[in-house]
């Protein structure tokens, strides 16, 4: 696979910032087409307001009945961390508009699998609810709305996924990308959307005077930001304006101490400083662990945690979390090397023959596990990939497909379930993430069919590996106050990629640690008095350390490095390579 470096284009003539921001940070906006104050402005005022929101009314209304009748309501999540989030924020907004009897299911994945099924309907017709709210799914879920509906059970679906042709029965639906939807922001995660609908019931309670009527204190929705900014960029939606405010005014209050005590004790095992949060943060330390409850056993212990109400049971489920985690790592590893060891039988190292659309598959791997799987493999070879396990019977195989830019996975499914009726049990997912059952016998058959869409969508110029830069930074541009400027002024995410710069540099140290990071140490003038350390995560130690080099080519971030209470400028290598 070859990777290139190609730099941003950045129209700084459209530029119409403060004469106070930094001239890199203007570049570094406009690279990302933002070129105004107000775009770059989190505050909350500048948050889009819910009417626009379709559905809105009618599930407003919905709760509403349920809490002035004191009926139960029954939240439906998913086995994520935007599914674990929504979940927690659905139970503890809901309690505190005075609910008294709210209670949450989340399938098992390995037992039910995904969203609201008539299988997990059943489940939910023991608690007796009188309303069921589904949080980050529902809206494919046409059979399991139809089964709560015989039983005489009202639901309400709030989601973000794209819909079907067909939308579900559902007394009320919440979703951006529903048909008709004309509010602005299609990005929203899972849980944006029942943070935006449990704003406009607490809206909708308040003009009605139901606080003072009920004796209940008026919740502030401030409080909830947290659990809005973990699931956001844990979902890794785009960050357009609108999530950018979420995220920031989530992550402030964190850094405020703010937060509940699931999110803290999860930060601190995870070796974060709360006053330094950042949204890599939530999205490379947080969010794989509370996936991982979801990945091996149930993701309820996730939202066990995320909804403790004090430190000590927090940190207990948040150290159930990070053991689950380091399992999830080791199975991980494991399928890896045999998916790896796969390809190499292949004989595919100069890429001649590799199908454009990977699909693999083994019996023994970990149903839990294979999105990840999927993700590595796509980061190596710059293809769109699909890795399956074992399904809930012997005759069915899941898979979780994973893409690359240029190549709308879930659109691409739809094409090969229409052009193969018989191919695709089910699937559903985004651009870049899907899922999708499938008969055992049917893999080689839908192997061949993707891999035909994937290569009747993609040139070959897409399957080039290519790394943004936002160009060259001068040796002066090495120092902490260019390098917490930069760390302020995101949240960065999806979309919106945090600054990353190229250069060549001459080697001065190189060192493996933890077993496959490369540790350097570099000289950023000419002189080679200037020094700066640098590290490449997960490098191929085959190649690296390569002791015949004195130069190297990087694309990397300018980071802050704290240790020991001293601080001191670090490079986070995206790429090296030999000069």
């Amino acid at each position: 696979m070859q990777t290139i470096i190609k730099r941003r284009q950045a129209d700084i003539s459209r530029a119409r910032f403060s004469t106070s921001l930094h001239p890199l940070l203007s570049k570094i906006y406009a690279g990302r087409n933002v070129f105004s104050d107000n775009e770059i402005n989190t505050g909350l005022d500048k948050l889009l307001r819910p009417q626009d929101l379709k559905g809105l009314p009618a599930a407003v209304k919905l709760i509403i009945e349920a809490l002035d009748k004191d009926q139960s309501i029954l939240v439906i999540g998913d086995f994520d961390a935007d599914g674990a989030t929504s979940t927690a924020l659905a139970v503890s907004a809901l309690t505190a508009l005075g609910s008294r009897s709210v209670d949450f299911l989340v399938p098992n994945r390995f037992e039910y699998g995904y969203g609201l099924t008539p299988e997990i309907v059943a489940v939910a017709a023991t608690k007796k609810p009188h309303l069921i709210i589904t949080v980050d799914n529902g809206i494919s879920s046409l059979e399991g709305v139809e089964a709560a509906n015989a039983l005489g059970i009202t639901v309400l679906v709030t989601d973000h996924h794209l819909p079907g042709r067909q939308l579900p029965a559902a007394a009320a639906i919440v979703n951006p990308n529903q048909p008709g939807c004309n509010f602005s922001s299609k990005n929203l995660a899972g849980v944006g959307v029942i943070f935006y609908l449990i704003s406009a019931v607490r809206a909708e309670l308040r003009a009605q005077q139901w606080f003072e009527r009920k004796g209940v204190e008026e919740p502030n929705m401030a409080e909830f930001l947290d659990l809005v900014a973990l699931g956001t960029v844990a979902d890794v939606v785009p960050l357009d304006h609108n999530n950018r405010i979420l995220v920031e005014q989530g992550l402030r209050r964190i850094r405020a101490g703010k937060t509940r005590p699931g999110i803290k004790q999860l930060l601190l095992i995870a070796r974060r400083e709360l006053h330094r949060v950042v949204s890599a943060d939530l999205g490379f330390a947080l969010g794989p662990r509370l996936n991982a409850a979801g990945r091996l056993d149930d993701m309820s212990l996730g939202i066990q945690c995320l909804l403790a109400t004090d430190d000590f049971s927090g940190r207990e489920l948040a150290m159930q979390m990070d053991e689950l985690n380091q399992d999830r790592k080791a199975i991980e590893s494991s399928m890896q090397r045999e998916a790896l060891l796969s390809l190499d039988k292949l004989d595919l190292s100069d890429g001649e023959g590799m199908p454009l659309g990977l699909c693999l598959y083994d019996e023994g791997w970990h149903q839990g596990v294979i999105g990840i799987l999927a993700s590595r493999i796509k980061d190596r070879y710059h293809r769109p990939v699909i890795a399956f396990a074992e399904g809930a019977t012997v005759d069915e195989i899941k898979g979780s497909a994973r893409s690359i830019q240029g190549l709308h996975i879930r659109d691409a499914l739809d094409a090969v379930a229409s052009r193969f009726p018989a191919l695709l049990q089910k699937f559903g997912g985004h651009a870049m993430a899907a899922g999708l059952t499938l008969q055992r016998g049917h893999f080689e058959e839908f192997s061949q069919a993707f891999d035909q869409e994937v290569r009747r969508q993609l040139r070959e110029e897409d399957l080039q590996a290519i790394v943004a830069s936002d160009g060259e930074l001068q040796s002066g541009d090495f120092n902490l106050t260019l390098a917490q400027l930069l760390r302020d002024a995101g949240p960065w995410g999806q979309h919106f990629p945090e600054p990353c710069f190229d250069g060549v540099f001459t080697l001065v140290q190189q060192r493996i640690v933890a077993e496959k990071h490369l540790k350097m140490v570099l000289a950023v003038d000419a002189s080679g008095q200037q020094l700066v350390d640098a590290i490449a995560f997960n490098v191929d130690t085959s190649i690296w350390p390569n002791k015949a080099l004195s130069k190297v080519k990087l694309a990397y971030k300018l980071d802050v490095n704290e240790f020991r209470g001293k601080q001191s400028v670090q490079l986070l290598v995206d790429y090296v390579e030999a000069c």
